[in-house]
């Protein structure tokens, strides 16, 4: 009896190993390590917000508006409870995007009003935490792609035959990835016009 229970389990194994069954752990692994990394880069960033704020506002006193909107930003994106099962949820993932796509354009309309403060451009603590949220964003955008390519691969595996059967039985759903929502507007060239200066 234990020998056929033995032979039982070791067919369970190969059969289970061979219909990718472990290849969807593997991948689904991954998936979730590279989406904690994107995490982990947008956590980051929002860290060091509030020392750019701060040391911007010593200097910029009266742009309080745009200052205010980074930091509203900031907080939208960081009430929003990221975990790695969002992977598996399009709706949270969108606003998730959405809500680091605001805070984006909020630091970037930051940047251009330090364009108006010289001696804040020259201040050592400016440039290092400038540097630092310029590092941030390439690493941002490093752990992006990492993330779209497991993605990707792991879509690939649960949508190919044989083992979009295994995925089926075992509810293996395709995830969500990361997707522009103005696609439209950024395959446009910019217009350069030297009349408006």
């Amino acid at each position: 009896m234990r020998k056929l229970l033995s032979f039982y389990a070791v067919t369970v194994l190969l059969l289970l190993s061979g219909c990718g069954y472990n290849d969807f752990q593997t991948k689904d692994e991954q998936v979730k390590a590279a989406w904690a990394e994107v995490l982990n880069q947008y956590k980051r960033r929002a860290d060091l917000i509030p020392n750019l704020v701060q040391t911007v506002q010593g200097y910029a006193a009266q742009e309080k508006d745009v200052l205010v909107g980074v930091t509203n930003a900031r907080a939208k994106a960081t009430s929003i409870n990221a975990t790695p099962e969002m992977v598996n949820d399009p709706a949270a993932m969108q606003k998730f995007q959405a809500a680091q796509g605001e805070l984006s354009g909020a630091l970037s309309r930051l940047l251009v009003t330090v364009e108006a403060y010289p001696q804040l451009k020259s201040d050592t603590l400016f440039r290092d935490l400038q540097a630092q949220l310029e590092g941030t964003e390439n690493r941002i955008t490093t752990a992006r792609n990492r993330f779209i390519k497991t993605v990707q691969d792991y879509n690939i595996l649960a949508r190919q035959f044989p083992t979009n059967l295994t995925a089926m039985i075992f509810g293996y759903k395709e995830k969500a990835s990361f997707t522009v929502e103005n696609e439209k507007a950024i395959a446009e060239p910019p217009k350069v016009d030297f009349k408006k200066q």
